[in-house]
């Protein structure tokens, strides 16, 4: 049975915090259950806090930072170990557009000040529709 990451709601941010070594069934249910959580709630940003984890796949968060564009919420993975830092720059790995954040408190802070260049405005979701930050 695959282990599922919870996703937990704060405000229009959602909270994703990985306290499992992620095998790639469970990578894809992660991708999948928050693909749903943002289209179900309008998020208008998501936080991966990976300061549990011992190993790093890069190509998820890639990924889950792609899925998370597509419904227009920004990406923001925080905790980051040195030794996680240090294999992604010896492998040369990219994160894409995820930005990094040192704790969940400057990841949050980095969501906030994305939130007031666009205005407080974004679209809604795939639909294009635009609505006002909640």
């Amino acid at each position: 049975m695959t282990e599922r990451v919870p996703i937990l709601s704060i405000g229009d941010v959602l909270l994703v915090s990985i306290q499992i070594d992620l095998q790639d069934q469970s990578a894809i249910a992660l991708q999948e259950d928050l693909a749903e959580k943002i289209s179900a709630t309008g998020a208008s940003g998501v936080v991966i806090d990976i300061s549990a984890v011992d190993s790093f796949i890069g190509r998820m968060f890639a990924t889950i930072a792609s899925i998370s564009r597509l419904f227009d919420a920004d990406t923001v993975v925080v905790g980051m170990r040195p030794a996680v830092a240090i294999t992604l720059v010896e492998l040369g790995l990219s994160l894409g557009e995820v930005r990094t954040a040192l704790d969940l408190e400057r990841g949050m802070s980095i969501l906030r000040s994305a939130r007031e260049r666009r205005g407080g405005l974004r679209h809604d979701g795939p639909s294009g529709s635009v609505a006002a930050f909640r």
